[in-house]
């Protein structure tokens, strides 16, 4: 599942700060994760809450591709809202809000998504994250997560590296403090009821990234 050349333009076309411009075509069309949400989250009706959502690029590939399901994003950076909120003005059913997923997720019932952000709680705020996220799977529904995993291979250490120069960037706002491992994803949505599968999404990086998919049944 990928954009063609004329979304990815009508997309960059949305974009209110220069840099964007430049920037999202090229993310949108290199990095595997939007593919595999898209994949994962299947042909459903369900909504979509994107925790994490950051300039709300899933909710544009989305739309790029023809998927209609409602989508909320949430995100605890403001400017980004800002964004994201500015890009999404010509999409039907998307919106955003900022706030701390720690402590004030919004209601919802559907799917859910969250993209790289584990590592920057605490790992007992990441499992408070994981159940209050599965809270709001609906049944038939996933919760779609992918992120950086500690283990003891090259690709941990490198994936450290890159959060550290994000955030000496201003890309992001705080450094990492702790990566998640499979088996915390296993034990902590297991007990939630969910059927998890986990996989490598490395693509074309060097990066520990993997995909998490728990599917309520």
């Amino acid at each position: 599942m990928n954009l063609t050349d004329e979304a990815l333009q009508q997309i960059a076309a949305r974009c209110v700060k220069r840099w964007d411009r430049h920037y999202v075509p090229i993310k949108l069309s290199t990095d595997p994760v939007y593919s595999a949400v898209a994949e994962a989250l299947g042909n459903q009706a369900l909504p979509i809450l994107d925790i994490g959502c950051g300039i709300g690029l899933l909710a544009q590939f989305l739309r790029g591709l023809g998927v209609t399901a409602p989508l909320v994003g949430f995100d605890y950076d403001a400017r980004k809202i800002e964004s994201a909120t500015a890009m999404a003005q010509s999409l039907a059913d998307v919106s955003f809000s900022v706030g701390d997923a720690r402590t004030q997720l919004p209601a919802h019932a559907g799917q859910v998504v969250i993209l790289d952000i584990l590592q920057f709680f605490q790992p007992a705020e990441q499992n408070a994250l994981l159940r209050a996220a599965a809270e709001r799977v609906a049944p038939g529904g996933r919760l779609i997560v992918r992120n950086g995993i500690r283990d003891a291979t090259w690709r941990y250490r490198l994936t450290v590296l890159g959060d550290w120069l994000a955030k000496a960037t201003l890309w992001m706002k705080s450094g990492p403090v702790a990566y998640p491992t499979l088996n915390q994803f296993r034990d902590t949505l297991s007990a939630c009821g969910l059927s998890v599968t986990c996989r490598p999404l490395w693509g074309g990086t060097p990066f520990n990234n993997y995909l998490i998919v728990a599917e309520k049944a």
